[in-house]
């Protein structure tokens, strides 16, 4: 068998340079929660499974200052994590946030894990938690939806430690001599973008923020959940001249009216992730995005103008392409000091990004073998600081949604710059959200 290129991609050695400058890393939880109680042989099984495909593996580090690490293999802890004992259903979110503070790294492991909770009540619940360094959220679906169906793969990478460290030096270097055309060329790249107008005004954001006590301390940003019935929203979205991520969209929007992240002339800022997978596809990261604005009351009678724009940013990415990845290849060159001051220059107007997963296999709902009562999957970030989000003025997760077992969910997740939101504030924006676009649906 032909020797497998290990090399992270330079989207996926961006996310963990990132994470290590940052000190903080995206993460993505996937719960399930059961009526009954769930079959651990068959559970021990999927969590096998999972280490035999897109997230069974880690990074090791190259020895080189500017060289681009690797991916080893990892199959992940040599078990489920069993809560020690049952809990109430009504414990359920506690326990949930609880899992979410359990360190996960990338480079060290666990990069993933699988975590059980026992209902006093009967029944269970389910969470699986990946680093986005490991796999994004359309990466993460093809995981559990391959372990789910018994599907394993053999993904050719070494194990941990496999090079010596001359090994690793000659190797690297030879990467890094072949990627010095693409990194001439991003050079350009960048000088295109540092020329564009308004560069003056997004560096302003970056400015330190007053001291205040208890500035370090980690903060877990509020979560909601949704379920909708598909016929339902199938139909809502025809009536509105618009699609299942139109519709989502329009959703999203009157959350942002809701929660006051709108821009400065009263509009929305969308922002929409874009797979670029393709089959057999083995990077964390394979996406890129497209962004245009939408007007937050015309969404509630009309998704047609959206539904425009949308097509229109996709040909635009299509013709013209992502003119931010462009700068990519100088990543590995960029220090640590230079990424955490990059951050806070680039943050943008407020934006809603919305992730329209689609119709999921309907085994992503059966990591035991039988049916879940509910799931869905959050995108959140593990060791951020209140001191993070007064510097973005606030926080606003991805609105992402999925359909499988006739339902549609959505999660959503935001804080204030002062931390102050709540669950229940939350949950009245979501609520008050499905009565704009006119659905109905529980909130969670």
């Amino acid at each position: 068998m032909a020797k497998v290129d290990n090399t992270l991609d330079y989207m996926d050695q961006a996310s963990f340079l990132g994470l290590r400058a940052r000190g903080r890393d995206p993460l993505i939880r996937w719960c399930w929660v059961y009526d009954h109680e769930v079959d651990l042989v068959a559970l021990r099984r999927f969590h096998h499974n999972l280490g035999k495909g897109l997230l069974g593996r880690r990074i090791e580090r190259s020895p080189l200052l500017f060289g681009r690490d690797r991916w080893v293999t990892w199959p992940g802890l040599p078990d489920i994590e069993i809560a020690p004992k049952a809990r109430p259903r009504s414990d359920f979110r506690a326990w949930a946030a609880e899992q979410a503070v359990v360190p996960i790294e990338p480079e060290r492991g666990p990069s993933w894990r699988l975590a059980v909770l026992p209902f006093t009540e009967g029944g269970a619940a389910v969470v699986l938690i990946v680093s986005h360094t490991i796999a994004d959220g359309g990466g993460t679906v093809i995981a559990v939806t391959d372990a789910a169906n018994g599907i394993t793969h053999d993904m050719g990478y070494p194990p941990p430690a496999s090079r010596t460290r001359f090994q690793a030096v000659r190797e690297d270097v030879r990467v890094l001599i072949r990627g010095l055309p693409e990194v001439a060329k991003s050079v350009l790249g960048a000088l295109r973008l540092a020329r564009k107008d308004g560069t003056a005004a997004v560096r302003q954001k970056a400015a330190a923020i007053p001291a205040q006590a208890g500035l370090d301390r980690q903060v877990f940003v509020p979560s909601v959940t949704i379920q909708v019935d598909v016929e339902q929203w199938d139909k809502r979205a025809r009536e509105l001249g618009g699609s299942g991520p139109t519709l989502l969209l329009g959703f999203g929007v009157r959350c942002g009216k809701g929660l006051g992240w709108l821009a400065e002339d009263g509009m929305v800022n969308i922002s929409i992730p874009i797979s670029e997978r393709t089959p057999g596809d083995t990077r964390a990261n394979a996406l890129t995005n497209v962004t245009f604005t939408v007007d937050p009351d015309e969404v509630t009678t009309d998704l047609s103008g959206a539904r425009v724009k949308f097509k229109e940013a996709l040909q635009r990415l299509g013709e013209e392409g992502n003119e931010l990845l462009g700068p990519l290849p100088l990543v590995p060159f960029v220090p640590q000091s230079a990424v955490r001051r990059l951050e806070g220059m680039v943050l943008k107007d407020k934006e809603v990004a919305c992730s329209y997963l689609g119709e999921l296999d309907p085994a992503t709902n059966r990591p035991d073998g039988s049916d879940a009562a509910s799931t869905y999957l959050l995108p959140f970030e593990q060791g951020i600081t209140f001191r993070d989000i007064r510097r973005a003025d606030g926080i606003f997760h991805p609105v992402i949604s999925g359909r499988v077992n006739g339902r549609v969910w959505i999660a959503i997740g935001f804080s204030n710059a002062e931390c102050t939101t709540t669950r229940d504030e939350l949950a009245a924006v979501a609520h008050s959200a499905l009565d704009d676009m006119g659905l109905s649906g529980t909130v969670e």
